[in-house]
């Protein structure tokens, strides 16, 4: 977590893209993936979520849609923050297994982002598909990154309330 926060950072004060990173890693082996960072306003395509990006980047180098099938390592994502609900839809049908986050949804909210129609029970339904959820790790480091996006004028994308 500590690596992806650390992405999220750079991207933040580079001014490469917003406040957000996220990898993917084979499950228990600590390997590597991809590694990527919100690129929505860099590319100027609003489904370039960071989450977005690791997925895509991590099923074309392994050559496969579904990075848990049977012949497929387990994989995890490691998110600087919670998922948005694009990210969040997306989540079962890549395959991952596990998901592991910083920040929480309400920490990019009281920045003023739009986190989307999220179920409420979110995590209950990634579990309900035997997708395994953990929550806050490394939480005020990637909370802080958020802040630091905020308080050096980061654009806050797609603020409405809906």
């Amino acid at each position: 977590m500590k690596f992806v926060i650390g992405a999220s950072r750079k991207n933040v004060e580079e001014g490469s893209g917003g406040p957000f990173a996220a990898a993917v890693f084979e499950s228990g082996m600590g390997k590597l993936v991809s590694l990527d960072v919100n690129l929505v306003l860099t590319q100027k395509s609003s489904i370039l979520h960071a989450e977005m990006v690791a997925i895509v980047i991590a099923q074309l180098k392994l050559g496969e849609y579904d990075l848990g099938g049977s012949d497929m390592p387990a994989h995890e994502l490691v998110t600087s923050t919670e998922p948005c609900a694009m990210c969040f839809g997306a989540i079962p049908w890549s395959g991952i297994l596990h998901l592991v986050t910083g920040a929480s949804s309400e920490d990019a909210k009281a920045i003023e982002f739009d986190e989307g129609p999220k179920p409420e029970n979110w995590i209950e339904e990634l579990e309900s598909r035997a997708i395994r959820v953990t929550t806050g790790v490394e939480r005020e480091a990637a909370r802080e990154v958020l802040q630091l996006y905020a308080r050096t004028g980061g654009h806050i994308y797609n603020s409405r309330k809906c």
